[in-house]
């Protein structure tokens, strides 16, 4: 089969490799019927993930249809369309019981599809503990519908929860990328009064006024001011970082009003600053980190029922065989690209 392939640090290549099979009685074998890129695979390609390893299949974005299921296996049976969860997590552990899937103590838990092991850029996949990994996708949803589901849309859901947003809240977003378009949907759900969008692209920053015109965007150079003149007690009351920029989180916690909570989701390629004496009296709190994508099911009910629709983020489409045409593409951010579906 096809699968784009990690060489080593700056080398992606699309190779011929065997099919995947079953190795574990709670195993499933996916027939990939749609993928994307995601920026992760990107920070794979410059070296920015070590744990990553060469000679994998890359990719963590995808649906398709059970070929093959192990007999450990409960959830999903072979025809069934699914959406593949980025997380590989065994439901057991102390993490996994409390819900934080993404520290799941198996080794290959956390974050192992297309980083390590073999991921979804490809025409099959292997998907470790299958009833956890894998969500059916309801009647209705297309795959378009539901490709975002396992990852980015699931980095927003959870984004938008551990913010602890209230009704009436001054919420900004900063980022209008992919990621920061599935959090703003899921921060709409919360019914804030105001959310303000800040990028540095205008295309990006127009895409949200035509989805979203109730939503106030504004570029880096004026989000601080707009922020105060939108925020009743000097600053947002919740703040989320998808943006991962040079200058972004330190954006973060100056917009923030005192005592609000700064959740910063973005995957910098730097460490980042915390200047306490500079925040000192804001009181603020953090939340950082990886998401824990564990409510997919919800995230589809809410696809299924017209509440979330992250299809507009699917700007061009390219066959497995030109996934280096879609990547060069999406790497360069040319002809207004947010994501690329890649069928194979």
């Amino acid at each position: 089969m096809l699968a784009y392939t990690y060489v080593e640090k700056g080398k992606f290549a699309l190779m011929d490799k065997p099919r995947p099979r079953l190795l574990e009685a709670d195993d499933a074998l996916v027939r990939v019927t749609l993928a994307s890129i995601c920026t992760s695979d990107l920070h794979i390609l410059h070296g920015s993930v070590p744990r990553a390893v060469p000679g994998i299949t890359v990719g963590h974005e995808m649906v398709g249809v059970v070929e093959e299921v192990g007999p450990a296996v409960k959830n999903v049976r072979p025809g069934d369309r699914v959406a593949v969860n980025v997380e590989t997590f065994c439901g057991d552990c102390f993490f996994c019981r409390n819900g934080w899937v993404n520290n799941c103590t198996d080794p290959n838990g956390g974050w192992a599809l297309g980083c390590r092991i073999d991921g979804g850029q490809a025409e099959y996949v292997r998907v470790p503990y299958a009833d956890q990994g894998l969500t059916p996708i309801p009647e209705g949803v297309s795959d378009e519908q539901a490709l975002f589901v396992g990852d980015i849309l699931a980095t927003g859901y959870w984004a938008a929860d551990i913010s602890e947003i209230s009704k009436g809240d001054t919420v900004l977003i900063i980022g209008a990328g992919p990621t920061g378009i599935c959090t703003l949907q899921c921060v709409l759900l919360k019914e804030p009064g105001r959310v303000i969008v800040c990028d540095i692209d205008p295309e990006r920053l127009a895409l949200v006024r035509r989805h979203w015109p109730q939503v106030l965007t504004v570029g880096p150079e004026q989000v601080e001011e707009l922020t105060q003149v939108y925020s009743a007690h000097g600053g947002a009351d919740r703040v989320i970082e998808v943006a991962g920029g040079a200058d972004t989180f330190r954006m973060a916690w100056k917009c923030a009003r005192p005592n609000a909570v700064v959740t910063v989701v973005a995957l910098y390629d730097a460490p980042q600053v915390l200047p306490l004496p500079d925040m000192y009296g804001k009181n603020l709190t953090f939340k950082t980190g990886g998401v824990d994508g564990c409510r997919c099911r919800e995230i589809l009910e809410l696809i299924a029922a017209g509440k979330i629709d992250t299809t507009p983020l699917i700007t061009h489409t390219f066959p497995l065989r030109d996934i280096q045409a879609a990547y060069d593409l999406f790497a360069n951010k040319r002809d207004g690209v947010i994501k690329v579906a890649v069928k194979p």
